[in-house]
């Protein structure tokens, strides 16, 4: 049984609050950056997007090294996180920010895909689902804070002392996670090598339930992404400032911040995923709709937070679906599951992209797209997961 290893998952947290910290310090200020620097706008704007197409591209790998070597990858991982922050401290130019930014985007898959696998090794299964939300909010908490750190302390030219003090919030919970690796040890796994001997990233993905989840996923998690992007350029021609639209999206984040400590560990007690699930797809599509149709600041406002107190909560959701079903194979699941996510963010945010100008027709269609999750989700088990023979561990019982 494992027990006391909650110090472990709140210091992981933090790591991964540094994490969104670091990846989003130049969103708000985009404008004073690219002076800062001497640089395009457009280029800031790759100091940010240099994220998940690198998270597309190293979830695979980042997941099977933390099924193989947990402890020591995940170590390695939040030290990354710090030394990129201090790599951007190096100069005053783009290549240094750039550079730092590169750092932390490798990083990124490993720390973010191993909520459900640490979950899995330090706490005890009916407190998993619980681990999860807040490791999965400690995310969420960093987009609040880079989306408020950036124009209070970074702006009017104060970059500098921006990444200073965000150099020091990413070291402090690396040597914390460090430290509490390497003070409690996990239970034990029996299965971790049959898992990896069978090749776990090809046997999850043969799995339907996965591929269920990971619909779900590339959807809300997209969405989520294209409003996170295009809200402000969206809205601006109805006169909504670049502040009032910054507002909007940290009132979506801590609307979802609540949900995810509230919500998660009382669907997975009541095996209510495909319940709530529906009511996610719902909550995006008639909050994109109301977007684009609704003119007046307020009533937008609470749409928003209740399309938050939905969407956010529904990534740990499916995180804790997906530690049920991959067994020993969880770090590996954790990161297809990122993967889609990012992904879908990809995707969902050039086709607002596209529709930016139009911004009726991009909040339509992005209503269009959540309503494909709801195939997705009348295809999920009462508990979250399609129960299949053998399943437990999903890789290890594969033949």
């Amino acid at each position: 049984m494992k027990r006391g290893g909650w110090p472990v998952i709140i210091a992981y947290a933090f790591v991964c609050a540094a994490t969104q910290v670091l990846w989003l310090s130049y969103a708000a200020i985009t404008t004073e950056t690219a002076r800062f620097y001497g640089v395009s706008v457009s280029a800031v704007g790759w100091l940010a997007e240099i994220f998940p197409l690198l998270y597309v591209v190293l979830a695979i790998p980042a997941g099977i090294l933390l099924d193989r070597w947990f402890r020591p990858v995940l170590t390695g991982g939040g030290v990354l996180v710090a030394l990129g922050g201090l790599v951007r401290l190096g100069g005053d130019t783009f290549a240094w920010a750039m550079a730092g930014q590169i750092t932390v985007a490798v990083a990124q898959p490993v720390v973010l895909s191993a909520v459900s696998k640490l979950a899995g090794e330090y706490l005890p299964e009916d407190q998993r689902a619980g681990g999860i939300s807040v490791g999965s909010a400690g995310s969420f908490v960093g987009i609040v804070l880079a989306l408020v750190l950036g124009p209070t302390v970074g702006g009017h030219g104060h970059l500098e002392r921006l990444l200073l003090l965000e150099a020091v919030l990413a070291a402090i919970p690396a040597v914390a996670l460090a430290l509490a690796l390497a003070l409690r040890r996990p239970g034990r796994r029996t299965a971790e090598h049959a898992a990896i001997a069978r090749g776990a990233a090809r046997v999850l993905w043969a799995l339907t339930p996965m591929r269920i989840l990971c619909g779900l996923v590339f959807l809300g998690f997209g969405i989520f992404v294209a409003l996170a992007t295009w809200l402000q350029t969206l809205l601006e021609p109805e006169g909504v400032s670049e502040a009032a639209a910054g507002g909007l999206l940290v009132g979506m984040v801590i609307a979802g911040i609540v949900g995810c400590a509230v919500l998660p560990p009382v669907i997975a007690r009541r095996g209510a995923e495909r319940t709530f699930m529906r009511g996610v797809v719902i909550a995006s599509c008639g909050g994109c709709v109301a977007m684009g149709l609704v003119p007046w600041l307020g009533v937008r406002a609470v749409v928003i937070a209740v399309m938050g107190l939905f969407l956010l909560p529904a990534l740990p959701v499916v995180l804790t679906a997906a530690e049920r079903l991959a067994g020993d194979a969880a770090g590996t699941a954790g990161a297809i599951v990122w993967m889609a996510g990012n992904l879908g963010g990809l995707v969902i945010a050039l086709m607002v992209q596209v529709l930016v100008h139009e911004p009726l027709a991009a909040f339509l269609a992005m209503g269009a797209v959540s309503l494909l999750g709801l195939p997705l989700a009348a295809r999920l088990s009462p508990a979250g997961v399609s129960p299949e023979p053998g399943h437990r561990p999903a890789p290890a019982a594969a033949g």
